[in-house]
């Protein structure tokens, strides 16, 4: 399996080296040459299986001989084994076919847990066959941060340095990413929003002396093997609902793109998927995209549900890629223009595509109240702020009521208490096994929003 850059300038790549690279050297985002298929037959033989070896089987045509059988299947199953559920992700029942699908099983509460527990099992293995090590700097709205730490704290060929806007994200979120006590982890607070971390990353991955000095890896979702990782789900969720033997829905919560677009590649891997709706807080502009055919920047607004706090949806280049025909100097053109101008309109062609695989709503602070109230309401269930913007976006996209309408549920309710509360009256508690990060003492840095002074910071912080 080889895997190109959505600009077409950067080398081809094995999956190991991909994922290894991150951010491709012309700026632009890792795909594979080829997305393989399963067979009909292939996606009906994974009912029943278990979660590790369905990642497995949906996983191995992506990573070629970059890892060997046997070996991939103890990465999975160490990446998985400190989840708190025998299934992994479960279906939860909330209407008469609707349902949610609980992502927050892992050890930081969040969906992000399931591509990074796996993707740190698999740098450990290329790092320590190649005798290398690598500083992975990533930019976070809330969840990633706190799931990279988790997973890469205390390995021995990694440095973390984590980005995160200062002020917002919630004290849960932040508490994660702080009070773990491993040398190779860092927070950073930058004095911004996220889109300027992400920028920061961007700079540093572009500068390219800076990057050979430090040995640069992402674990953003800019990083191929996150988005890999996520679409499993997709594949156990609709398989236990009867596909391949019908198809099933999904809106997804999605700020970054990385999710629903996964969601999109197990789509074209041949799993029966009808309906995929992006679910948007007031930060819309995808909902905005797909309504008007113009993506255009129009600042970020804090909301309750923070991880959404994004207007540059760095994923959606992969996407750009397919409905341009794989053509990389047409997306370097619209990544320009969104750079210099803010905004770019999607050829008639492009936009007729997006509207043909992708629905997408959108729900502002109080309908996400409204809808966390009406859930408890109706189900007994107390859902975060991002699983409700899903919630609202499947009812107004809901479509055939015979075809089961999937929610990501993205993260507990109790990584965003005061939300919650607010909106239903009941104040979630985090499991046992996190409760200690309330009282722990935090470790971060707050820095300027400076590209030098940044990588000055790191340099200092890099153990040899």
């Amino acid at each position: 399996m080889r895997y190109v850059s959505t600009r077409g300038q950067a080398p081809v790549l094995s999956f190991e080296d991909a994922m290894l690279a991150g951010l491709a050297r012309d700026g632009g985002l890792y795909v594979p040459e080829v997305i393989p298929t399963l067979p009909w037959n292939e996606i009906a033989d994974l009912a029943g299986l278990g979660y590790e070896e369905t990642a497995f089987r949906v996983m191995s045509p992506f990573v070629g001989d970059s890892v060997a059988p046997d070996a991939l299947r103890a990465l999975i199953d160490r990446a998985y084994a400190g989840f708190g559920h025998a299934a992994r992700a479960p279906l939860v029942q909330i209407g008469e076919n609707d349902w949610i699908l609980e992502l927050h099983h892992g050890p930081t509460l969040a969906f992000k847990d399931f591509a990074m527990q796996l993707v740190a099992q698999l740098f450990q293995h290329a790092l320590a066959a190649r005798g290398s090590r690598v500083t992975i700097v990533g930019a976070t709205s809330g969840d990633t941060g706190s799931a990279a730490i988790d997973a890469f704290a205390g390995l021995d060929n990694v440095d973390v340095f984590i980005l995160y806007p200062h002020g917002r994200v919630s004290e849960i979120q932040r508490r994660q990413m702080t009070t773990p006590t491993a040398h190779n982890v860092h927070a950073l607070a930058v004095k911004g929003d996220f889109d300027d971390c992400q920028a920061l990353v961007k700079g540093m991955f572009n500068d390219h002396a800076f990057r050979d000095e430090m040995g640069l890896a992402a674990v953003n979702s800019i990083n191929w093997a996150r988005v890999l990782a996520q679409a499993v789900y997709y594949f156990t969720s609709a398989v236990a609902l009867g596909a391949p033997h019908r198809p099933v829905s999904y809106s997804v919560p999605t700020g970054n793109f990385g999710d629903i677009y996964a969601g999109h590649i197990a789509r074209s891997m041949g799993l029966p998927i009808d309906r995929l709706v992006i679910a948007t807080n007031r930060n819309d502009i995808l909902h905005r995209t797909l309504q008007t055919g113009m993506h255009r920047i129009d600042g970020v607004e804090p909301t309750i549900s923070p991880s959404m706090d994004i207007q540059i949806s760095s994923n959606f280049e992969r996407l750009l890629h397919e409905l341009l025909d794989r053509d990389g100097q047409a997306v370097v053109n619209l990544m320009e223009a969104l750079r210099q101008q803010g905004g770019y309109a999607l050829p008639d062609a492009a936009l007729a595509r997006l509207r043909g695989e992708f629905d997408s709503g959108r729900s502002d602070e109080d309908e996400t109240r409204a809808t966390i109230a009406a859930i408890h309401e109706v189900t007994g269930q107390v859902i975060d702020p991002h699983t409700a913007v899903g919630v609202k976006a499947a009812s107004d996209a809901r479509g055939r009521p015979a075809t089961p309408m999937v929610v990501l549920g993205t993260a507990h309710a109790a990584k965003f208490p005061d939300a919650v509360e607010a909106a239903c009256g009941v104040r979630p508690d985090l499991p046992p096994r996190l409760a200690h990060i309330l009282d722990a003492p935090e470790r971060l840095r707050i820095v300027e929003n400076d590209l030098a002074a940044l990588e000055r910071e790191i340099r200092m912080e890099v153990r040899s």
